[in-house]
């Protein structure tokens, strides 16, 4: 562990009260002086900044222009709160770091130097480094044994219903005809049910079923059903969302990990691979309005406080939609993620035209009329 600049309050001096907006502008400042390049922030971090500010806090604070602030400041600004504060506090370091392409060395030692003021170590701080020495296969290795899934034990395959227990959180079953026929049956279930319109789901983006050659690892197959049930789409920034909701709602700090790896995947390339099954596919984060809607996804995930990736969904799956978001605490999207062009997956915008031309080369072959159910393609 860091050596702490600043100590940590003791039980009868820790602040558990919501940021007043002179903390959340010392933040922020933080934040900014920490992840600027040389030339200055970002547009894209200038964004996340305010985004996050706007969305996790309720106040409007522009990063720009504001005076630096360092890290034993930065420390001070945080010294009644408590550990798991300043550990989210860090994460939005890595984060405004992790957005840079290249990254430069300078960036991850000030990052760094926050981090052990405020007496957080945290894996992703050793993956920034080695993406900023531009050492990319140690960093995708680093990624597997300090992320959220390094301590997988086969006991967690029984969320997922395996007929065999899986050795990696990301191993594939293609040969499980017990675990395909569960979510096959998804279909008899009411309309209105979570699982039903999972099924649904699946058929409309031509998705293979868990247990068949040509499906997505069961684990990996756990976020389709939070695509549905916080109603989002399936294009890549759409993504980007769900993972960020995912992520924060998960209560293990080390859940941040599953969104450090989709911006590594899906904004700067870093890694290549990831998931099992996702490939690397550059720039989605930077397109306009995509910061404000992973933020408001992180404060949809912060109120959940949920491990959705480790909930068994055949439990929930005869509930209807609205009710299961009511079980799991999923609350309804903020008004700025909507004005962004936050879609779900039945709407225009909600998939992708690779996922409406497999969905549509699957119902040809089982010999049924297509229907995307109102998905389409962004325009």
């Amino acid at each position: 562990m860091a050596e702490v600049t600043v100590p940590l309050p003791g039980p009868d001096e820790v602040d558990l009260n919501p940021a007043a907006l002179a903390e959340v502008e010392l933040v922020s400042r933080g934040i900014a002086t920490a992840v600027a390049p040389p030339d200055g922030l970002t547009h894209l971090q200038r964004m996340l900044i305010k985004a996050m500010a706007k969305q996790m806090t309720g106040y409007q604070v522009d990063p720009v222009g504001l005076p630096p602030l360092g890290p034993d400041e930065l420390a001070h600004a945080l010294r009644r709160r408590n550990h798991e504060y300043r550990t989210r506090i860090t994460h939005l370091l890595i984060l405004g770091e992790l957005v840079l392409a290249p990254l430069p060395p300078e960036v991850c030692q000030r990052v760094n130097a926050c981090a052990m003021a405020l007496g957080v170590d945290d894996g992703m701080i050793k993956v920034s480094r080695d993406y900023a020495a531009g050492s990319l296969g140690l960093a995708a290795f680093d990624f597997d044994r300090n992320g959220y899934t390094a301590e997988w034990s086969e006991e967690h395959s029984t969320m997922l219903h395996t007929s065999t227990p899986l050795e990696d959180a990301w191993d594939f079953d293609v040969k499980d005809a017990a675990l395909a026929a569960r979510w096959a049956a998804l279909e008899q279930l009411p309309s209105k049910a979570l699982g039903r319109r999972v099924f649904d789901f699946y058929r409309a983006r031509g998705f293979v079923f868990p247990g068949l050659p040509g499906s997505a690892p069961p684990y990996l197959a756990q976020h389709d059903w939070v695509h549905v049930l916080a109603d989002y789409g399936t294009t890549v920034e759409a993504e980007i969302e769900v993972f960020g909701l995912i992520a924060r709602a998960i209560p293990d700090p080390r859940g941040f990990s599953l969104l450090a790896m989709v911006i590594s995947l899906f904004e700067t390339g870093y890694l290549a691979t990831g998931a099992g099954l996702f490939r690397s596919d550059l720039h989605h984060l930077s397109r306009e309005g995509v910061a404000e809607r992973l933020a408001d996804a992180m404060r949809r995930g912060a109120r959940c406080g949920c491990d959705l990736m480790a909930v068994d969904w055949f439990r929930y799956a005869e509930l209807d939609v609205e009710e299961a978001r009511q079980e799991l605490g999923i609350v309804p999207k903020s008004d700025d993620a909507l004005a962004a062009g936050s879609v779900g997956p039945w709407e225009p915008g909600g998939i992708s035209e690779f996922q409406l031309g497999a969905g549509r080369a699957m119902a040809e072959q089982e010999g049924r009329q297509y229907d995307a159910l109102g998905a389409a393609p962004p325009t």
